[in-house]
């Protein structure tokens, strides 16, 4: 045994996904490699914390972190190839853009995606495990800025207010203008939609 051999290092990545359950706008992941001499306080679930709070907090994890990127996958993919598959290509678009080669991802939820490296995955983990909420704080940040641009291309939706998800107000605008080009064809109320159901 070498005793002079170099301890290997293991480089942690989080990674988090926006935007799985929505009617309308693409999904949207980031991966963050946090380092540990610059802690960012306040992480936490993108959810559980305000928006003003992650506004705060997204400039603040893209200046301190070692490492991080956002990956996308768009309504197209996501009907063509269905959600988790889409879900997945956004992880590993965000995975590949990272500057460091991450020995190890951190994945919130039990849905392994294919990373050439190690996976773990934690239920909960965007509220459990740091590097998680700052990608969880990236990548929902970065979807609802889409999505407020969306709202302007395609007025009368609401998608700044609603991000997407099928609020009652969305649903009755669907009703009443029909489905846009970003709403997901494949989804069951927008395929009703079209198919005349509703």
């Amino acid at each position: 045994m070498d005793l002079f051999a170099p301890a290997i290092v293991e480089i942690v990545c989080g990674i988090d996904e926006a935007g799985r359950g929505p009617l309308a706008g693409p999904v949207c992941a980031a991966a963050v490699v946090l380092d540990p001499a610059r802690p960012i306080a306040g992480l936490n679930d993108s959810k559980q914390l305000s928006e003003k709070k992650r506004d705060t907090l997204a400039p603040l994890i893209r200046e301190r972190a070692l490492a991080w990127a956002v990956g996308w996958a768009s309504v197209e993919e996501i009907d063509q190839h269905n959600i988790r598959q889409a879900n997945f290509l956004a992880m590993k678009r965000a995975f590949k853009g990272l500057k460091l080669v991450p020995t190890l991802a951190l994945v919130d939820g039990k849905d392994p995606p294919p990373l050439s490296c190690k996976v773990t995955c934690i239920i909960g983990g965007d509220a459990l495990e740091p590097a998680i909420s700052a990608a969880s704080i990236l990548a929902k940040t970065s979807r609802d800025a889409v999505m407020v641009d969306l709202c302007a291309q395609f007025p009368g939706y609401g998608f700044s207010q609603h991000k997407g998800y099928g609020s009652a107000a969305h649903m009755e605008a669907l009703r009443r203008l029909g489905p846009s080009p970003v709403h997901r064809r494949t989804f069951a109320p927008v395929r009703a939609l079209l198919e005349g159901v509703v």
